[in-house]
């Protein structure tokens, strides 16, 4: 079945914007990512989200399953579990690996559920 997505606008506005401060990610103590590229997503009245560079997100923290999500303004989002020190997270981070235009700029980049790590955005120097 095709999907047809849907515009930002006024009456669901999204931005995404640098960040312009270093994130810091922590899940039982241990950094999974750390990056002064990370960008934020404000999506109508929801929380703002980080999205993290995977190139900034320590690979043997994540791993692929097979679960998939679509949210009509971004497109479909893709999974990793946290795995480390003998535990894992089932589908705690996301990935829009093909955004839709109007929020591509999130492509390459992941995010977590804040339920299951510390995300810290420090000040700028």
């Amino acid at each position: 079945m095709a999907r047809t997505g849907k515009t930002p606008g006024p009456d669901h506005p999204i931005t995404v914007q640098p960040t312009g401060a270093r994130v810091v990610v922590r899940a039982g103590g241990r950094v999974i990512a750390d990056t002064t590229a990370a960008l934020t997503l404000q999506e109508a009245d929801y929380p703002a989200v980080q999205y993290i560079p995977l190139a900034d997100v320590a690979p043997e923290a994540l791993r692929r399953t097979d679960s998939h999500t679509y949210c009509p303004y971004k497109g479909e989002a893709s999974y990793y579990s946290l795995v480390g020190d003998g535990t894992e997270i089932a589908d705690a981070v996301w990935v829009y690996e093909e955004p839709y235009d109007a929020v591509g700029t999130i492509a390459g980049h992941v995010a977590f559920y804040p339920q299951h790590v510390d995300i810290a955005v420090e000040a700028a120097a």
